[in-house]
């Protein structure tokens, strides 16, 4: 019974003295690496050459943040204008589609481009007289009655206008001679039928106001009828050489 109990205490006794020698030696491990730690640190923190590299870093890294930041202001800034020029050449577009649209209405204007679409014919005719009892002139088409019809085109939206197969440009010369009226020399005898290329709607509404050029023209005894036609044709002016 004593032997038994000797022996128990000499295995307790045994495991405690290799604990103890685990935990002593842990502790020495331990209390090593943090002087060496410790060591490494204070001779770290008195090296100079380690605390000039360390604040040559430090002052590079500081350096590096604000180039950082002036390129981000500086691409914030290009792509400002970027956004401007965009903007500015939208602009721009515009302006050049619009200027290249008035310079082809000028054109046809003067008569240097053909001149095809949808558009009004209005045909003008001396009225029925006696000529012993009156006077020929109060019934005869003259280029004042010509003059308004084409005015009121012209301000209509007319994109090109002829009388009787001739073009008439904008610095055409109309005059009336009798019977017969003449456009840049060439002579055209009654009736005249003036065609104009546009919107054929307006036209009518412009010319058929109460008090506009039909009423004009009809007070003057001038035979005035409309056709609307969905297609004219007309070919450029010819310039002679």
């Amino acid at each position: 019974m004593n032997k038994k109990k000797n022996s128990k205490e000499n295995f307790f006794s045994r495991k405690q003295f290799q604990l103890l020698i685990v935990c002593v030696t842990m502790g020495f491990i331990i209390g090593y690496s943090y002087n060496q730690a410790k060591d490494n640190r204070d001779a770290g923190s008195t090296n100079p050459k380690l605390l000039e590299q360390e604040d040559s870093y430090r002052e590079e890294l500081i350096a590096q943040q604000e180039r950082n930041k002036e390129l981000s202001e500086e691409a914030n800034a290009l792509q400002e204008k970027i956004r401007k020029y965009e903007k500015s050449f939208v602009a721009s577009k515009k302006d050049y589609t619009k200027l290249v649209e008035e310079a082809e209405d000028l054109r046809l204007l003067l008569g240097d481009l053909n001149s095809e679409g949808k558009g009004i014919r209005i045909t003008l005719q001396d009225g029925d007289y006696d000529p012993k009892s009156a006077n020929p002139n109060d019934y005869i088409v003259h280029e004042s009655h010509i003059f308004k019809l084409l005015n009121e085109l012209k301000i209509s939206g007319a994109q090109a206008i002829a009388i009787n197969g001739q073009r008439v440009l904008a610095n055409s010369y109309i005059r009336c001679n009798g019977p017969v009226i003449t456009i840049d020399g060439k002579q055209h005898p009654a009736p005249f039928v003036i065609e104009a290329v546009g919107d054929s709607a307006t036209f009518k509404a412009s010319l058929n106001l109460k008090g506009g050029v039909v009423d004009q023209l009809l007070n003057d005894n001038i035979v005035v009828s409309f056709e609307e036609e969905q297609k004219l044709t007309m070919p450029k002016a010819k310039v002679e050489s």
